[in-house]
């Protein structure tokens, strides 16, 4: 006996209802009067209908009423109950009461749980769910086309039940001839026997191929200790060529640091270049920019002297419509090569030849008429000088202007 049974026999005594309080000092000393109690009111509680005799003032009573409890849980219950136990009635006969009240106990359980279902079934019967109900319906099908063919072959064997009623008759009515059933039984003998000695062969066969087994297993062991000893044997004995691997191990690492040591270097050698060459980009974009800068510079100097030239040249067509006398011309004459001489001056390789007095002869303007062709030429030769070249040194830039317009029929004034 153990404390947790006896505690889950009376804890399920209270729940089953059972009228009187067990404690757990009932069972320590034979208590029979109690586990008889027990035992009716068990057996009443699973069939109120069956009538055991409740005597059990002698000893004869008490057996009678043992086999008598025994016998009827063991016809409808299917429960085992061990009489011996149940008559000491100590704490081994809770063990067997223990048997029966755990079945009651499991019944009541179940039993709410199945009313705590069908009212859950009863709340939510108005609720359907089709998708729920698909593999029921696809069962029921099932079960219907079994049916109908389940149906239909009893039917077929329903309508020969006369012709078999009539056989079955007929062999139930014939007597049974001894010599056909020692026939028979001979026949069976024979073939357990074959079957027998089948299994005998099987068993020898099985008794020769452990043997081979066992044979292949030894000679397997025995290569393997042979392989083993080979083995170590050619580890133990240093080979001929680890003499020259080794050297050439060792050339090979002098030639691996030395390969480290130029892959070093010309990743060094290629970092100084790039280096180098990315300084001569900079340099020469550098480069390109001043030099765009003193193009910006002279392109501007020049429009301002093509300004201050084109001014120039209305002052001096203004001064030609005053006059028109011969003097007012001559006067406008040596302003004109002033204005022409102030311009030119300052041009590499430009030569102005006259004097500041005018010359009355022919020989003298077609002299001058020559100088200012010379000096055109001489100017469109270094313009496209200029074009040619991109340098360009300050210092002339300054002194460029623009080439003056060669004056229309001048040779007609006079």
């Amino acid at each position: 006996m153990s404390f947790r049974d006896l505690r889950n026999f009376t804890e399920m005594m209270r729940a089953l209802g059972y009228p009187r309080l067990i404690s757990m000092e009932n069972f320590h000393t034979p208590n029979f009067m109690l586990v008889s109690e027990v035992l009716l009111w068990l057996v009443k509680r699973y069939e109120p209908q069956t009538d055991i005799p409740p005597d059990v003032e002698t000893e004869q009573d008490r057996v009678f009423f043992i086999k008598a409890v025994a016998q009827f849980m063991a016809t409808k219950a299917h429960i085992k109950l061990n009489t011996k136990r149940l008559y000491q009635a100590d704490g081994y006969a809770v063990k067997e009461l223990l048997k029966v009240t755990s079945v009651l106990y499991g019944a009541m359980n179940t039993k709410g749980v199945e009313r705590a279902d069908v009212s859950e079934e009863d709340s939510s019967k108005f609720k359907f769910d089709l998708g729920s109900k698909i593999a029921d319906l696809k069962a029921a099908r099932q079960l219907a086309s079994e049916i109908t063919s389940k149906g239909a072959s009893l039917y077929d064997l329903l309508g020969k039940e006369v012709e078999l009623r009539e056989a079955r008759t007929e062999s139930i009515a014939r007597p049974l001839e001894i010599n056909e059933a020692e026939k028979m039984m001979k026949i069976a003998i024979d073939c357990v026997l074959e079957q027998v000695q089948k299994t005998k062969d099987m068993l020898s066969n099985v008794a020769l191929d452990e043997a081979n087994l066992e044979a292949k297993i030894e000679k397997r062991k025995l290569e393997l200790e042979r392989s083993q000893k080979r083995l170590q044997t050619l580890q133990s004995v240093r080979p001929a060529f680890m003499d020259e691997y080794e050297k050439i191990e060792e050339q090979l690492q002098k030639q691996y640091s030395s390969y480290l040591e130029k892959f070093r270097n010309l990743t060094y050698m290629e970092q100084l270049l790039d280096d180098h060459r990315r300084t001569e980009q900079e340099m020469f974009e550098e480069a390109a920019n001043m030099l765009r800068l003193t193009q910006n510079r002279l392109k501007e100097e020049e429009q301002h002297l093509l300004k201050s030239g084109n001014n120039d040249d209305s002052d001096v067509e203004i001064q030609e419509d005053e006059g028109s006398d011969s003097e007012v011309e001559d006067r406008q004459i040596m302003k004109q090569r002033t204005t022409m001489q102030t311009l030119l001056q300052g041009r590499a390789g430009a030569r102005i030849v006259g004097t500041m007095q005018g010359g009355d002869t022919e020989e003298d303007e077609d002299s001058g008429d020559s100088e200012i062709d010379l000096d055109e030429d001489e100017d469109e030769e270094e313009d496209e000088m200029e074009d040619d070249s991109m340098e360009i040194s300050p210092s002339k830039s300054g002194h460029r202007a623009r080439k003056p317009e060669p004056l229309e029929e001048s040779d007609n004034d006079f």
